[in-house]
């Protein structure tokens, strides 16, 4: 089998194996956020803060959640990275937002992070800070979930299928997963463009 087949049949496995009752218990938090007007913090490193991004713009403008990504700030991340370092840069920007119970920290991460390890250390202390305040916290992410899935309320695992290929699946499930949630009718506010242009009748 050529590598596309084997990415693609892989790609439907995963579908198949997906946690539907996560990702539902996801659109319900989120729907509670709006409801009681929390914000949304979308976190990630990598990939996952360009995932923060998008997102960020999908959230505000098709479910009208107030959403925000500290990857979004170059200036104010560096500064914090630079100046109280890279371990904290998450928490602290959180914590400069006054994060609190009526908000969400969701996390993009192929691997949730994990502290005994090293590896995105800034998400942990930023779920620890999330913890602290009693912040609703939620994720999709790959792996085992690390300490994401560890605290989360609500987390979506994109299982594993093929050791080799953990990060660009789960990176693209991470879209996926997002762009379920904002088109989600329990979500959904705004129509989104191209499916309210209608298509020209055939002569």
């Amino acid at each position: 089998m050529s590598y596309v087949g084997q990415y693609l049949q892989e790609a439907k496995e995963i579908l198949s194996l997906l946690d539907q009752a996560a990702v539902e218990s996801t659109a319900d938090l989120l729907l509670a956020l709006r409801e009681r007007s929390g914000r949304l913090f979308l976190l990630g490193v990598g990939g996952g803060a360009g995932h923060a991004s998008h997102a960020v713009c999908d959230f505000r403008k098709i479910a009208h959640i107030e959403a925000y990504a500290p990857s979004d700030n170059v200036s104010e991340l560096t500064a914090r990275v630079n100046d109280e370092g890279w371990d904290t840069c998450y928490a602290n920007w959180l914590r400069g937002s006054r994060l609190n119970e009526n908000d969400m920290v969701f996390v993009f991460s192929v691997g949730g992070g994990d502290a005994t390890k090293n590896i995105s250390a800034n998400l942990v202390r930023a779920l620890e800070y999330a913890l602290e305040v009693r912040a609703t916290i939620c994720g999709v992410v790959g792996r085992d979930g690390g300490y994401t899935a560890q605290v989360a309320d609500a987390c979506v695992l994109v299982p594993v299928v093929n050791p080799s290929s953990i990060t660009p699946h789960t990176e693209s499930f991470q879209a996926m997963i997002w762009h379920l949630l904002v088109s989600h009718p329990k979500l959904r506010v705004s129509e989104m463009k191209w499916e309210s242009v209608q298509t020209p009748a055939k002569v």
